[in-house]
């Protein structure tokens, strides 16, 4: 049997909204599989699946990244 769906709505900002979908298009993604991955994500978590913080961590820069990224992986 097929599962019901139901229509979600929200107010976005346009501006992000074109700056995110062009990233779900490099991925490969529409809107609605990123909303959906992020729906299963809360719902296989119980939870968000990032953290949200009023004092954030210091984002690391593209070196910092690509040294742990390297570490654990390897160079290639």
């Amino acid at each position: 049997m097929k599962e019901s769906t139901v229509l979600v709505r929200a107010r976005v900002n346009s501006r992000r909204v074109k700056k995110a979908e062009k990233v779900f298009a490099r991925l490969g993604l529409k809107m609605s599989d990123a909303i959906n991955i992020f729906i299963a994500q809360v719902e296989l978590r119980g939870d968000l699946p990032f953290s949200v913080s009023t004092n954030p961590d210091r984002l690391l820069t593209n070196e910092e990244q690509g040294k742990i990224w390297n570490d654990a992986l390897g160079e290639y």
